[in-house]
C-alpha cells in the first residue's frame, strides 16, 4: 500500500489539555478580551500598551513549567518522524508546544498564525526569539529603535504565514487530519473543502466542529486519547 502525502492541521483544542486557554469557549480568551482591543493592527496602533499587556500575559503562561506538550503533541511528533511520504503539520496555534515535541524549527512544522515566543520590529522587519515581555519602550536589538517591537503573530485582518507552502502541499495531499479546530477561522477552515474528493479527510475533535459534516470521518473525544490512538493505527496501517 502506498503511503499518502499527509497534512495535519491543529488548533487550540490540542493545547487545551496542556492547560492553555482556547478562544471560543464560554470562558475562553475572547470571552475575556475583545478581539478589536488586542488582536488587530488597529488595536496596536491605538493602544500598544494594552496589546503588549495581553501578549505578555500569554507569554508568561507559556513559561509556566506546568505547561508542556501533551500526549497528542508527542504522538504527532512521532508521526512526523516516521512518516515516509511528504508530511506537513500546519498549526493555527501560536504556542510552542509542537516545537518542544518535534524539535525547534522542525522542517515539517508551519505556524500559519506566527509564534508567540518571537517578536518582530515594524521599523526594520527583523524577527527574533523573544520569550520575555515587550513594551512600547523596548528597543529593537537590530536597529536600536524603540516603539516598533510587536509580537510576531498574525492578527485579524493580516495574511496568514506560509500560504504558498500550504497550497503546494495541498496539491499532492491524499490524507488530511484536522485536530482540535473550531472550523470557524479562515483560511484554515477552508482546507477540508478544497481537499474533498481527492484526499481522505479526518476530524479528531473534542466535539463536532462547524465544518464536521465536510469530513469523510469524524471522531470526537479528548485529543490526548484520540490522537495517539489514531496515529498508532495509521503507522501500523502503513508499516513497511
Amino acid at each position: 500500500m502506498s503511503v499518502p502525502p499527509l497534512i495535519v492541521l491543529t488548533g487550540a483544542g490540542i493545547s487545551a489539555e496542556s492547560g492553555l486557554s482556547t478562544f471560543r469557549d464560554p470562558d475562553g480568551l475572547w470571552a475575556r478580551h475583545r478581539i478589536e482591543d488586542v488582536a488587530t493592527p488597529e488595536a496596536f496602533a491605538r493602544d500598544p500598551a494594552r496589546v503588549h499587556a495581553f501578549y505578555n500575559m500569554r507569554r508568561a503562561q507559556l513559561r509556566d513549567p506546568a505547561i508542556r506538550p501533551n500526549a497528542a503533541h508527542h504522538a504527532l511528533a512521532e508521526l512526523a518522524a516516521r512518516w515516509p511520504a511528504p508530511f506537513l503539520l500546519v498549526t493555527q496555534n501560536v504556542d510552542d508546544l509542537h516545537d518542544r515535541a518535534m524539535g525547534e524549527d522542525a522542517p515539517g512544522l508551519l505556524h500559519m498564525h506566527g509564534r508567540l515566543g518571537h517578536a518582530r520590529c515594524l521599523r526594520c522587519g527583523a524577527t527574533r526569539p523573544w520569550p520575555g515581555d515587550l513594551s512600547t519602550g523596548t528597543p529593537c536589538p537590530g536597529c536600536g529603535r524603540a516603539g516598533g517591537m510587536r509580537p510576531d503573530v498574525v492578527w485579524f485582518g493580516e495574511v496568514p504565514l506560509g500560504m504558498e507552502r500550504i497550497e503546494a502541499a495541498m496539491a499532492g495531499c491524499r490524507l488530511f487530519i484536522s485536530i482540535g479546530t473550531s472550523g470557524q477561522v479562515y483560511p484554515a477552515a477552508g482546507l477540508v473543502s478544497a481537499l474533498r474528493g481527492r484526499a481522505r479527510t479526518v476530524e479528531l475533535n473534542l466535539e463536532p466542529s462547524a465544518g464536521s459534516r465536510l469530513f469523510d470521518e469524524a471522531r470526537h473525544g479528548p485529543a490526548t486519547a484520540l490522537v495517539p490512538e489514531f496515529v498508532a493505527a495509521l503507522l501500523a496501517e502503513h508499516a513497511p
